[in-house]
């Protein structure tokens, strides 16, 4: 008797997961980290399209969200901006063990709203010639932790710890630096570059090597557990179409 592939199996599991979820549609609310916001709208599309069910999708800061979650929020999937809080949570018996997994890797920049402020090396930074640098909460926010990293590697947190001004979110930083309230922040590469739409300011891809890496887990939460929408949105985000969106939008798999 001949064995199929490994990797064929699970595209033909993943297939008649889909398939079957098809004939009961449902909706599935989810809690989404505040860098990944537009991806989702894109993926809701497709998760839809492919299954039949629809996302009811909350933006906000990972820390934020495990508190709702521990507080008794009825999120079924997170996906968070780290891979930390989903392990925590199936840890802490608020989400199904075996179902975190990996679905992005974030990338991160340095952006401005002013084209040619930002240049390809990040000597900006050194400069003195920016008056407030946005950074999201490093409590909240796994890409304010990481620009804080990016600081130190370049020698540079003391000087320019007066001038650091805070977002609650990733969203909220994109917004200090949007409005003009900052010429600079470190902000996710995937609300830098946004497919189908042309670039606003500069930005300087920062370099993996100088930050720890963003793995961004997806996790069914308890809530979730017998509503086949959810169990279907994680088994989506594993296919081939969901990834190349993914990759779109400028992170890493």
């Amino acid at each position: 008797m001949k064995i199929a592939p490994r990797h064929l199996l699970r595209a033909a599991l993943l297939a008649n997961v889909l398939a079957t979820s098809l004939t009961h549609a449902a909706e599935v609310q989810v809690a989404v980290a505040a860098n990944f916001a537009g991806p989702v709208v894109k993926l809701g599309e497709g998760f839809t399209a492919a299954t039949g069910h629809t996302l009811k999708v909350s933006v906000g800061a990972t820390g934020k969200f495990y508190s709702q979650i521990v507080a008794g929020a009825p999120f079924e999937v997170l996906l968070a901006a780290d891979d930390e809080t989903p392990a925590k949570l199936v840890k802490e018996g608020l989400a199904v063990a075996g179902s975190n997994f990996t679905y992005a890797i974030g990338k991160l920049a340095l952006w401005s709203a002013q084209p040619g402020f930002v240049d390809d090396q990040g000597a900006v930074l050194a400069s003195g010639k920016f008056n407030h640098l946005a950074v999201a909460n490093l409590k909240l926010a796994p890409y304010g932790q990481a620009g804080m990293e990016v600081l130190k590697a370049r020698g540079l947190l003391e000087a320019i710890a007066p001038k650091l001004v805070t977002g609650e979110s990733i969203a909220q930083t994109y917004q200090f630096v949007f409005t003009g309230n900052a010429e600079l922040g470190f902000v996710a590469l995937s609300q830098v570059v946004v497919p189908g739409k042309p670039m606003l300011g500069s930005y300087w891809l920062v370099p993996a090597s100088l930050y720890g890496e963003i793995r961004q887990d997806a996790v069914l939460l308890k809530a979730g557990e017998k509503n086949p929408a959810a169990t279907a949105l994680l088994a989506y985000l594993k296919s081939d179409a969901a990834k190349g969106v993914i990759q779109a939008h400028g992170y890493g798999h």
